[in-house]
């Protein structure tokens, strides 16, 4: 990085750490520093040697804006946002219900200097695009703003991306896109493993992604980080749709589909594969290509999901626990996928890599298969980076290193020639295949198999906040009295069909 991209970097990282400190949370940091650049850089591309015919409103360029002080700035800053958010296009996305959150004229005019001195739209992508993400990153860091639970850690993004190997000139889907992750570990990894022709580079940039992401503020966030790192155009189509993806039956199918749906079992919404007039009922939704009915937010998406995929579509998704055990509606999804998709790869993950203490997830792979007869998953590949392995997001992080193991067991390659790690003579091997008729005559179908002795023990030293071995014990203790009311009902009729 030069000296100047170099004093550019600690100009906006000192301004964070000072509004910080006057009160600015960094969420309305990320958010006002979001505008402000976006405002200089339609500047920048209305002039050579760009010259886009953007038609800001009169009185509201960037012009306009960088001269004042004071009142005099508060006023055409707060004025400039409201008129800019009822341009149609990119603009009203962006600015669509903004406002001023830096209340210090002062601190506004450092800011508006600041971003004032660079030319952004010359800067290096990879330096605008370190400096954003180490925004959402220090914005996810934040436990009050509750961002952090739409940031899904990088260094298992790059490793599910590095598995899926995404190709030149395919589309790539998130319906749950965040801050945008997926999207552009998807073009690093498109960019670094190919030599792209000037057709190949236009379709990265204007055609390969597609998303949607249903709150405001994070959808803004992402607009601005794929535009950053050169995804999109100011005068071209927006890349991501504001709305809740599960609305709909999807108008479009895709290559790929990468992505950590919202964690949260329930929802208001209960989507219905049913015949019927559906719409008389308040929150019940049609959705005829879906196999099952639930309120199940995670079913639902692994549901979509599967209808987002064209016929040799790939997906790699974030998943709770219960996705791998839940009955009823969940054993239904389960088996359909086992069924008609080859559900070839599950990832089992520690606890301590999300910002929502406790949480227990793996990561599912499965492939679209054309429709016809015969159950297409053959067998099911398990890696266990769960047991006896403890990560926290501070003391301990998750690292690319820690993921290198499961990518070479994975074979990204060539999958169809993977190698067990497990086997009798060593019980701790980490990655273990299972026939598929061993899950199918199982009961519920569960895919969430152990066999690693588990000799971990935690120590308050092991954690970043105690409170995360706390909520750690009480979702095992959900777990296990789930389980064990299961067992209890499934006993109570039997003994009930005996009399």
């Amino acid at each position: 990085m030069g000296e100047n991209t170099s004093a550019i970097v600690s100009k906006v990282w000192s301004m964070c750490t000072v509004l910080y400190n006057d009160g600015v949370s960094y969420s309305d940091y990320l958010e006002q520093i979001t505008y402000l650049i976006f405002m200089k850089m339609v500047d920048e591309y209305s002039r050579p040697p760009y010259n886009y015919d953007i038609r800001l409103p009169e009185g509201h360029s960037w012009d306009d804006l960088k001269s004042l002080t004071g009142s005099n700035l508060e006023t055409q800053y707060k004025s400039s946002l409201e008129v800019l958010g009822q341009v149609p296009g990119i603009l009203m996305e962006i600015f669509a219900g903004a406002q001023n959150k830096i209340n210090d004229a002062a601190n506004l005019h450092k800011i508006v200097q600041m971003i004032d001195e660079v030319d952004w739209t010359s800067m290096s992508v990879d330096v605008k695009g370190t400096i954003y993400e180490g925004l959402l990153e220090k914005n996810a860091d934040d436990v009050k703003s509750g961002a952090g639970q739409y940031f899904t850690p990088r260094p298992l993004i790059q490793a599910m991306v590095e598995c899926m190997c995404p190709e030149p000139m395919k589309t790539i889907c998130d319906p749950a896109c965040g801050s945008g992750g997926f999207f552009l570990a998807s073009q690093k990894y498109i960019v670094e493993n190919n030599e792209l022709d000037r057709d190949e580079k236009r379709f990265l940039k204007n055609e390969t992604f597609h998303g949607w992401e249903i709150v405001r503020s994070t959808y803004r966030m992402c607009l601005m980080n794929m535009f950053l790192h050169g995804i999109g155009d100011v005068n071209g189509s927006i890349p991501i749709t504001r709305n809740d993806a599960l609305l709909t039956l999807p108008s479009e199918r895709f290559d790929y589909v990468l992505t950590n749906p919202p964690f949260g079992k329930k929802s208001t919404r209960t989507f219905t594969n049913e015949g019927g007039d559906v719409e008389r009922e308040e929150f019940v939704y049609s959705r005829q290509d879906f196999w099952a009915t639930t309120s199940n937010k995670q079913m639902n998406f692994v549901q979509h999901i599967n209808s987002l995929l064209k016929e040799t579509g790939k997906a790699a998704v974030v998943v709770p626990d219960n996705v791998l055990f839940e009955g009823g509606a969940g054993e239904t999804i389960r088996r359909k996928l086992i069924e008609t998709t080859d559900f070839h790869t599950i990832l089992r993950l520690p606890t301590g890599l999300f910002y929502k203490q406790g949480v227990k997830a793996n990561v599912i792979f499965f492939d679209k298969m054309p429709a016809g007869p015969g159950i297409k998953t053959k067998e099911i590949w398990i890696y266990d980076l769960r047991t006896n392995k403890h990560f926290t997001l501070k003391k301990n992080p998750l690292k690319h290193e820690d993921l290198v193991d499961f990518i070479d067991c994975y074979n990204p390659t060539n999958r169809h020639e993977r190698k067990e790690t497990y086997s009798v003579e060593c019980s701790e091997g980490r990655f273990r295949k299972y026939i598929v008729n061993e899950i199918l005559d199982n009961p519920n179908a569960r895919l969430d198999k152990t066999w690693i002795k588990d000799e971990s023990s935690f120590s308050l030293d092991d954690i970043d906040d105690p409170l995360e071995l706390i909520e750690t014990y009480k979702q095992e203790l959900v777990e296990y009295t789930n389980k064990i009311n299961e067992i209890i009902a499934k006993i109570e009729s039997s003994l009930g069909e005996k009399e």
